[in-house]
């Protein structure tokens, strides 16, 4: 039996479900949630759950190790940006008391939450990204459209297209820590990648973003794109990710022109799932110390991703009051 723990489990039903799929199909376990909300939805569609302090308070530590050791938890699956480089830094302790956190290492949360390390980290190791702009010493016949964006965000907030020099200055002024770039106006990817906790790419699954709402994919349409996929492989590479990870980047011409990296799961990562590269069913079979090779390459093409919203209605004496003690 392998039980999972997914933390800030919000409204991320889906991947509950996927890992309650993947534990029915290898023996049996439980998919355990928390979040610091009783209104987060997921908590009630799990196998169980419970409230936790939010990942900055002093006591979710001790709270989390508590959990995963009285409640024989063999994965925890972070699911939020802000709580990465938490589970990042201990890791290890979780891993003493027989947990896998699947998070990458520090220094890889750290250049992927920082759109410019990023960028400084794509330009020193041969990958291509969107033309960037210092914003002190911008050319005077800078071409628009352009691009602005906050260095760290998520979500989309912040983030805009500028026409005119008038816009721009009034961009700079709104936006924090701003990043200028060049507008793309060409097919936006993201890829869900999943490599094992050697590092080793297992699978790469490209996924064309045709609607995107509040920075999410709901409308999405699978790709069998061989300069995608290889670049992917050579990124995760050098960046030394593990586990899930989500990689969003423009096909401009056909050169890969990469955005940002998330190592957690995206909102849209059931359409891997569904297309033919189950990673949460990969997950599992690691744990139980199945080797996986490599099958880059294996899932339909051309799926399509429509998703929609699902309602669950509570009696408000129904919201769940249950803390981990």
């Amino acid at each position: 039996m392998t039980n999972v723990l997914i933390t800030s489990a919000s409204r991320k039903v889906s991947l509950v479900r996927a890992f309650q799929q993947a534990l029915s199909e290898e023996g049996g376990g439980k998919v355990i949630a928390v979040d610091a909300s009783p209104l987060s939805p997921a908590l009630y569609l799990a196998d169980e759950h419970y409230l936790v302090p939010p990942s900055h308070e002093p006591e979710f530590l001790p709270v989390m190790l508590r959990l995963c050791k009285q409640l024989n938890i063999k994965l925890l699956i972070p699911t939020r940006d802000e709580e990465l480089p938490f589970f990042a830094e201990h890791k290890q302790r979780f891993a003493e008391i027989g947990c896998l956190v699947m998070v990458p290492d520090p220094l890889t949360v750290r250049i992927c939450q920082n759109k410019r390390l990023f960028i400084e980290f794509c330009h020193k190791r041969g990958f291509a990204t969107p033309k960037t702009y210092d914003a002190k010493s911008l050319p005077v016949d800078i071409e628009f459209p352009l691009f602005i964006k906050p260095q760290r965000g998520k979500g989309g907030r912040y983030a805009l297209r500028v026409d005119s020099k008038e816009e721009l200055e009034l961009a700079l002024k709104r936006v924090p820590d701003p990043i200028i770039q060049e507008f793309i106006e060409a097919p936006e990817y993201t890829m869900d990648l999943f490599a094992d906790f050697s590092g080793k790419v297992i699978s790469v699954v490209p996924r064309e973003r045709i609607r995107v709402v509040g920075g999410e994919s709901f409308i999405g349409k699978t790709s069998q794109n061989p300069a995608l996929i290889q670049e992917a492989v050579r990124l995760a590479t050098e960046l030394k990710l593990i586990g899930h990870n989500t990689i969003q980047c423009f096909l401009d011409n056909n050169k890969v022109k990469f955005i940002e990296v998330n190592p957690r799961f995206g909102g849209g990562a059931s359409l891997g799932f569904a297309a033919g590269a189950p990673t949460p069913l990969f997950l599992v079979k690691l744990l139980k110390g199945e080797k996986l090779e490599p099958r880059i390459g294996e899932f339909e093409d051309n799926y399509i991703m429509l998703r929609y919203t699902e309602d669950l209605f509570l009696n408000a004496g129904e919201l769940t009051s249950r803390r981990f003690p």
